[in-house]
């Protein structure tokens, strides 16, 4: 089984943590979007949709991390993936909206304008109008996330970790390329404390953690 991921994405980081405390063996192949090697050739071959993680399990080929988390969840039968309908059905829930909701607002509205020449628009009053655009919707989505999909619950689906909380929280982890402090979003904090406490997280976040590092300098619109 071969893993095609760059330790600097956030969608990578959710299956190599997942893969790390699951104890899940592959073959890594490092694809550095910095270079633009997801965008040759011979990754494009594999991958028409030119992004990371990818997984190849011999001839069969996923390229979305959220399946790719639950083809590896249910090869090991993992206890982070429940074999109950309702609460897969709960799972999905999460992981599609943070997929689609927060993440879609938080990334690619709010924090990527800010740090990546590629995801900023043009012209710069139309970049600052997207970036208080994303910022508004995703106070929003934290306000959702804090007081409804976690509440007083230790993890997004209740008592246990599930794949839900493997996928949200590297995502969540986006915010410290900016700085963002969350600590006003009680039950957010208590939770991604909890999830950085697991035994892979500092090294599967080690190249995340240096570039937010080298960002620190840097003013952004802060929440």
């Amino acid at each position: 089984m071969k893993l095609y991921t760059f330790d600097g994405s956030p969608t990578s980081r959710v299956v190599l943590l997942f893969c790390a405390e699951s104890g899940i063996k592959f073959e890594k192949a490092d694809i550095d979007l910095l270079a633009g090697e997801h965008l040759s050739d011979s990754y494009k071959s594999l991958n028409p949709c030119a992004l990371v993680p990818m997984l190849e399990d011999g001839e069969f080929r996923l390229t979305e991390s959220s399946a790719i988390l639950r083809y590896l969840a249910d090869s090991v039968d993992s206890p982070a993936y429940p074999k109950d309908l309702k609460q897969r059905a709960k799972i999905h829930e999460v992981m599609d909206w943070f997929n689609t909701g927060l993440y879609r607002v938080m990334g690619y509205e709010y924090i990527y304008p800010q740090i990546y020449a590629h995801h900023r628009r043009e012209s710069d009053a139309v970049n600052r109008g997207t970036i208080q655009w994303g910022r508004a919707r995703t106070l929003q989505c934290l306000r959702l996330l804090d007081e409804h999909w976690l509440g007083k619950k230790p993890y997004l689906c209740g008592n246990e970790i599930t794949l839900a909380d493997f996928f949200g929280a590297p995502l969540l982890g986006q915010f410290d390329l900016i700085g963002a402090d969350l600590s006003c979003y009680v039950n957010i904090s208590h939770w991604i404390d909890r999830m950085r406490k697991l035994k892979a997280w500092g090294e599967v976040h080690a190249m995340h953690n240096r570039y937010a590092a080298s960002l620190s300098n840097r003013e952004f619109v802060k929440l």
